[in-house]
């Protein structure tokens, strides 16, 4: 049941980045300060909706993921009205720079380098990285890339480990706006294959019939809540990350989303 539900996300997720290729703005929907609700204070967050089942879009637009479900959580803990405001992914953390944005959720791993710019929670979840690539594929390991494209998310941590491996096992990185995009570059054959979070990969090689191997090299940071620098909220945050470890929540959304 659960495994049919991810599929059909996924499968949705796949034809509305199709039809997001043709718009200017890559999707990008702001919800109105006006629907508030009550005298709450907004909570404004940025995410990149084209990351299932983390987060992505229903048939009836909404975002939906494990990450939406944990920011509401955080935001009726913290007492708060949450804004959601959906955005391309390598624009996240100029956002939080900008003030823009009071956090961003968004499957973003906690690297050194985006410390330089922004401040982090603890992590809320953490996973490996996989190569996928079409079943009749002859890649079946790091040395099989040589002179091969990888696609990867701009942006992503996915990217930044691929340039690394690219100097050693001497393929092409080819960078694309997001997951879905680097799904269908596979399936047209203009990548010889895909390089992304496990578990946003697993549900793309059940839906799409595909195929892939764990990266044995990577050791990446977990995803963690993005906040602007000097953020009060971030040690809130992070109290209320433990409570939902403790209290089995955060385990729950690992069940409702991740699950196979």
């Amino acid at each position: 049941m659960k495994k049919a539900l991810l599929k059909s996300i996924i499968f949705m997720f796949v034809i509305l980045s199709i039809v997001a290729c043709g718009t200017e703005d890559g999707g990008k929907e702001t919800t109105s300060k006006d629907e508030t609700k009550g005298d709450k204070e907004i909570l404004t967050m940025v995410t990149a909706a084209e990351f299932p089942p983390f987060e992505t879009r229903n048939e009836a637009g909404e975002i939906i993921g494990f990450d939406i479900d944990l920011a509401n959580m955080i935001a009726e803990e913290l007492g708060m009205e949450l804004q959601i405001e959906d955005m391309k992914f390598d624009g996240i953390i100029g956002s939080l720079q900008a003030g823009r944005a009071d956090m961003a959720i968004a499957g973003m791993n906690a690297t050194e380098e985006r410390k330089q710019n922004v401040e982090f929670s603890k992590d809320y979840y953490s996973d490996g990285q996989i190569f996928i690539s079409q079943p009749d594929s002859e890649i079946k390991s790091l040395e099989d890339l040589k002179g091969k494209t990888v696609g990867v998310q701009l942006g992503s941590i996915q990217a930044e480990g691929a340039e690394k491996l690219a100097k050693e096992y001497d393929f092409e990185v080819k960078t694309l706006d997001d997951v879905g995009i680097v799904v269908q570059e596979i399936l047209s054959n203009r990548v010889d294959i895909g390089y992304m979070d496990k578990a946003v990969a697993e549900g793309y090689i059940e839906s799409q019939d595909l195929v892939g191997f764990t990266d044995p090299t990577e050791s990446a940071p977990g995803m963690a809540v993005a906040f602007p620098k000097d953020s009060e909220l971030v040690d809130k945050v992070n109290d209320i990350i433990t409570e939902l470890e403790e209290n089995g929540e955060i385990a729950k959304l690992e069940e409702k989303w991740l699950s196979e």
